[in-house]
């Protein structure tokens, strides 16, 4: 089972529909995936489900079938994680629903990280829950995509620290870069202060290693005229290359390549305004639509065209990690 997740601490950058499509993308292709939304904002939940499924899932009271519920012994100081429940999308597609509830979880955890260089085993246990929740629901799994907040908070270190890979969307604009680096200086932190806190762990506990490491970016939503990214964007995707190795990889090139022939950059992926009111509409991913969905006319097109490029991406992610597609 390999996981990866989905980071950058600017928010509005298609993470989550990145992550959705992606999932869906992996399961078509034979790839028996787990989405896990580890968002508080839960919007990749309300991406999959329906409104019914969603009322099911989040009564008024306990929310068992959750992250919230599983990670609700450990809230409440009364016990150990208890597994949420799969939700079933399609035959190789699963899903551990969002809920807005876990923002709780911030303090409980904020707390934690301190107390494990204590050598205290109740801290561990908070630290580890996203990633033992995941390893006791994931059966079968080949790939976990765990989708997290746009935040350097106490849940996005946990749920990195889960993570062996990391993906970085982005947006070509001055935001994305400032983003980048902070990002960067941030993991190489969380990744060293883990491997000396592992040291100190139980021998009992399920410890993730904690490698988070960068697997490339993805720019999203850039504007497109005649398949060329508008001047507008140029001048942002020109910096990202030699950002991306300053702060996240921290290396100091003395000359980078264009975005385009970057071999870091996973995916220039175009911005499909037209599908995606379709695609929520119809619940389903853009790369799915049909003609009794709307998609009539020019939207054919556009369709198959998003099709060769999430499953081009998922293709170079699957090498990445180590994954093999139908």
């Amino acid at each position: 089972m390999k996981t990866i997740a989905f980071f950058n601490n600017k928010g509005g950058v298609g993470k989550t529909s990145l992550v959705y499509h992606l999932a869906w993308m992996f399961a078509d292709h034979g790839v028996k995936t787990l989405a896990i939304d580890l968002d508080p904002q839960a919007n990749l939940t309300a991406m999959f489900l329906d409104e019914d499924r969603l009322e099911a899932l989040w009564p008024d009271d306990e929310h068992p079938g959750t992250v919230y519920g599983a990670i609700c012994p450990i809230l409440r100081g009364i016990g150990d994680i208890a597994l949420p429940e799969v939700q079933r999308v399609s035959s190789h597609l699963g899903l551990i629903a969002g809920d807005l509830g876990l923002s709780r979880f911030e303090d409980k955890l904020s707390d934690a990280w301190p107390r494990c260089h204590n050598r205290d085993e109740s801290a561990f246990r908070t630290m580890t829950a996203f990633h033992r929740l995941i390893a006791g629901s994931a059966e079968k799994t080949e790939l976990v995509l765990i989708d997290v907040g746009p935040n350097l908070g106490a849940i996005n270190r946990a749920a990195l620290i889960a993570s062996e890979q990391v993906v970085i969307p982005l947006s070509p604009d001055l935001f994305s870069l400032q983003g980048l680096k902070n990002l960067g200086p941030t993991l190489r932190e969380w990744r060293a202060v883990w491997t000396e806190l592992l040291q100190k762990a139980p021998q009992n506990l399920l410890m993730p290693k904690g490698t988070m490491r960068p697997a490339g970016y993805v720019v999203m939503q850039h504007s497109m005229r005649d398949s060329r990214p508008v001047k507008a964007y140029q001048r942002w995707m020109g910096r990202i290359p030699r950002t991306y190795r300053e702060a996240v990889l921290d290396e100091s090139p003395s000359s980078v390549p264009e975005a385009a022939n970057d071999p870091d950059n996973l995916a220039l992926l175009k911005h499909y305004r037209s599908l995606m009111p379709l695609a929520m509409d119809a619940n389903k991913p853009m790369f799915f639509l049909k003609t009794a969905d709307g998609a009539i006319g020019a939207h054919q097109e556009a369709v198959r065209s998003c099709y060769k490029d999430f499953e081009k991406l998922a293709k170079r992610i699957a090498v990445h990690a180590g994954v093999a597609m139908e």
